[in-house]
């Protein structure tokens, strides 16, 4: 069973999870990504190489873990948290700890490996939100868990080990201290303000215009003013919206688009560079959908975190957000082709099949 260790002296989390060593490549220094003489254990016809299905979107006529869906979510087979048990909080002396009870998910976004998301069209990306939501849904209700949170890595560099693609989900215990950072910055701003601080920051974007990268009526992507890497960009909603659980339909189809296209100017201005995205969401704790607001972050990883970095808590970004989000408007992205009419049809017509979680 992992552990999880609090730092006494910055509050910080660490997961000792020995079970991840066991992973085949947990120690390989590189991993090849085009995916070309790899097993692949996400392909369809290879569901028994994983954990069961707690989720899939497929048709109705189809049995779990058999080929057929377009979506599919299991349990992590090396899991960074185990999820059963209780968190039980212990001491060793001075030192606190923590059962690492958790849940850890795969999300497998679509059967084609060669396709990752901003060549994906916009149907399925949407489809892969929908299932981000689905599962958060579904992990919340379990009283052990204080934070549910999405991730993507993309890249070898990002710490991808699979070309498949795919996003995770792992469900927390405690809130992490970098998301509670966040929140508590923007308590201190409505506080002082009595405003959300990321709907001041939408603003403020929409009107300067120079950090934008892209918009639509519901939501808007820019390279933040106090950018951490070179072409960080975030997605975040015009409007207030604390919780990424409550989001509509109407705005799944917005976020599929500008989530989308935007990753696709990374990829065409920064010759498909490795990722991360994050979705970061409001804790569900008293008083925190008043001054937070949930968005995305997309934080290329082209630069290195070096000594100064890690002695001062300082970022050095080369890159001036104005002139990345220039760049990356100037991208012009080429027309995709829409799912067939026949597809769409057949989709609405089928199930959404979800296993709770244990």
């Amino acid at each position: 069973m992992p552990d999880l260790r609090k730092d006494p002296i910055v509050g910080r989390w660490v997961i000792v999870s020995t079970e991840r060593a066991n992973r085949p490549a947990a120690f390989v220094t590189h991993v090849p990504m085009d995916g070309a003489d790899e097993f692949d254990p996400f392909l369809p016809g290879n569901e028994r190489e994983t954990p069961p299905e707690v989720l899939a979107y497929r048709p109705p006529d189809t049995e779990p873990d058999t080929p057929g869906w377009w979506i599919r979510v299991f349990e992590n087979k090396f899991p960074a948290l185990g999820s059963t048990g209780e968190p039980v909080r212990a001491g060793e002396g001075m030192y606190d700890m923590m059962s690492g009870v958790g849940r850890h998910e795969v999300v497998v976004e679509s059967p084609d490996p060669s396709v990752q998301m901003p060549d994906m069209e916009e149907e399925q990306v949407r489809e892969v939100i929908w299932a981000y939501r689905d599962r958060f849904v579904e992990l919340k209700k379990d009283k052990r868990f204080r934070y549910v949170m999405i991730f993507k890595n993309y890249g070898h560099a990002a710490g991808a080990s699979i070309w498949h693609p795919h996003s995770q989900i792992i469900a927390l215990p405690i809130v992490p201290k970098s998301v509670q950072e966040e929140v508590e910055g923007a308590r201190r701003h409505w506080e002082y303000k009595e405003r959300c601080v990321y709907c001041d920051i939408a603003r403020q974007e929409l009107r300067d215009q120079s950090r934008i990268v892209m918009e639509n009526d519901t939501y808007i992507a820019f390279c933040p003013w106090a950018s951490r890497f070179p072409f960080e960009t975030w997605i975040v909603p015009r409007a207030h919206e604390p919780y990424f659980s409550d989001i509509t339909k109407n705005n799944v189809q917005d976020l599929a688009a500008i989530l989308r296209d935007t990753l696709k100017k990374l990829k065409l201005t920064l010759d498909d560079p490795s990722y991360n995205m994050i979705i970061r969401t409001t804790p569900e704790e008293a008083g925190g959908e008043r001054w937070s607001h949930w968005h995305i972050q997309i934080l290329p990883a082209l630069s290195r975190v070096a000594g100064f970095e890690w002695g001062s808590g300082f970022f050095i970004n080369p890159v001036p957000p104005e002139d990345a989000a220039n760049l990356l408007r100037q991208a012009e992205l080429p027309r995709s082709p829409s799912m067939s009419r026949a597809v769409r049809i057949e989709r609405r017509g089928t199930r959404r099949k979800t296993t709770d979680a244990p």
